[in-house]
């Protein structure tokens, strides 16, 4: 994970990246908002760190121009200003949580693995999305057939699913095939009477 941490007071930035490192994370660190939008349109970060009252560019109007560019980072702003209409607008700006100065190393090491947490669901769920994009796959379709399997708990046929799920019978299928290649769905052979056996499936329960 790398940081970016903003801030004018060179002992402040010098405490936080240290603070970060010591919990192995990477961080930069830039002195004013104009510095650190510079350094983020130039590197990756995954977390920015942001303080309110700067010279040049305040933490304000670098979260509302980071925001521009990215709408997922989350952005933890430090501020001395308690008052509920300091939060309100750093909020309606985009930043994601606040940490009052003087700031407790505690506090703000476990508000910035809250966010770490954020950043790698994010990114397992695109890794997931990107999968499914590449296979011709669309999770919302996906994810209606599976919890329609999970629901019930018998072998249904694809016209059956077909029918419930509002979708075509080549699409059902070719998910089911999708859901059976991957181990989340079984196929039941039924017998009959009359005619060709009849393939149902199942959401598969280990």
């Amino acid at each position: 994970m790398r940081l970016l941490i903003v801030d004018d007071d060179e002992a402040m930035r010098e405490m936080m990246k240290d603070l970060c490192e010591r919990d192995g994370l990477t961080a930069d660190t830039a002195v004013d908002g104009r510095d650190g939008l510079y350094l983020f349109n130039k590197n990756h970060y995954d977390i920015l760190i942001v303080d309110y009252h700067m010279p040049i560019l305040d933490g304000l109007e670098m979260v509302k121009q980071v925001r521009y560019e990215n709408q997922q980072i989350p952005i933890l702003v430090l501020t001395e200003d308690d008052r509920y209409e300091t939060a309100e607008e750093f909020l309606q700006e985009g930043a994601t949580d606040f940490a009052l100065k003087p700031i407790k190393a505690l506090d703000i090491i476990s508000r910035i693995h809250l966010h770490i947490q954020i950043v790698n669901m994010r990114n397992r769920l695109k890794i997931e999305e990107d999968v499914y994009t590449a296979k011709g796959i669309s999770k919302g379709t996906l994810d209606s057939i599976a919890a329609y399997l999970k629901e019930h708990h018998t072998p249904k046929s694809v016209d059956e699913i077909s029918s419930s799920v509002g979708l075509a019978y080549p699409t059902v299928y070719r998910y089911l095939m999708h859901l059976l290649e991957d181990g989340k769905v079984k196929q039941v052979v039924r017998h009959q009477k009359i005619g060709r056996p009849k393939k149902l499936y199942e959401w598969y329960t280990h």
